[in-house]
């Protein structure tokens, strides 16, 4: 758990998973405040100097209900943050409009922004306006449209539970069939290696599973594009650190997201980890 000071801000849209975040955080020791006004985020840092150890942890929820005033004066009040030495980490969370509409239906809430004159998605479309000055300025950018409730508790665990100053890198597999990542900083397309779908015995399997690995392993194709991927990212990873940057996603796609690219985004993660501690997996299409 980390034993120094640090203010988390959580934002993005409504129906994205900010309370699941802000709970996550708070079992892992922070103390969280929803509905902050961005006003009060000076005042905030100031009395976190005051503070040691894990009294020092503190999340804060910030969403389009402020000013739309303030909000335009968030990245000046960051800036007064850093000024004051205050450690400060931004995670927006957002999801596709369709995903969103259909989450509020579900669950029948109310959009915050939403009035009985203005429908649902113009109040998404406000909303996403509003928010821009955080978005703009955000560390991590997490796109929950296919992401279960455990798996972002899971994600917020894996970047956000720890007190080292190095970069988190997360390997995503993903299938192509159901849309890019929003949230990847950079997406490689394996669709063109050999396809274990198409042997029977290994079709309902994973890239997990040892016999996908030993068929891709036995494919020079695949050998070449992991090597090709590995020295790529050996090289251009220490240059994102230098620019301080807090994380990295690296999106790894096939067709389906079942074989090649959770093999290779496994494999990959299991290189990067004998030489980087924060280096976590996720694997968008199994369950």
């Amino acid at each position: 758990m980390p034993d120094t000071m640090r203010l988390v801000i959580v934002s993005g849209l409504s129906g994205s998973g900010k309370t699941v975040a802000l709970h996550t955080l708070e079992d892992a020791g922070y103390y969280c405040v929803d509905n902050m006004p961005v006003s009060l985020l000076t005042g905030l840092g100031r009395h976190l100097l005051g503070l040691a150890g894990t009294e020092g942890l503190c999340a804060v929820g910030i969403d389009a209900r402020n000013r739309a005033s303030d909000l335009e004066r968030f990245p000046l009040i960051l800036g007064e943050l850093q000024e004051l030495g205050i450690d400060t980490e931004i995670v927006f969370l957002t999801a596709d409009k369709a995903t969103l509409i259909k989450r509020f239906s579900e669950t029948r809430r109310r959009h915050p922004l939403s009035i009985d004159s203005l429908p649902l998605s113009d109040a998404i479309n406000r909303e996403m306006e509003l928010l821009t000055p955080i978005h703009a300025k955000a560390d991590l950018v997490v796109d929950t449209t296919s992401t279960s409730i455990h798996q972002l508790r899971s994600l917020i665990q894996d970047r956000l539970g720890t007190d080292s100053d190095a970069m988190s890198i997360l390997f995503q597999s993903f299938g192509f069939k159901h849309g890019i990542p929003n949230d990847a900083d950079f997406v490689f397309d394996v669709r063109c290696l050999p396809n274990p779908h198409w042997e029977p015995v290994l079709r309902p399997l994973t890239g997990k599973d040892m016999a996908v690995q030993e068929f891709l392993e036995q494919q020079d194709g695949v050998t070449r594009m992991y090597n090709q991927i590995r020295d790529f990212l050996e090289e251009w990873i220490p240059a994102f650190e230098r620019e301080n940057r807090s994380y990295l996603t690296v999106a790894i796609g096939c067709t389906g997201g079942q074989h090649r690219s959770v093999y290779l985004s496994e494999r990959l993660a299991r290189h990067f980890r004998g030489s980087r501690g924060l280096v976590s997996v996720r694997h968008r299409e199994l369950s």
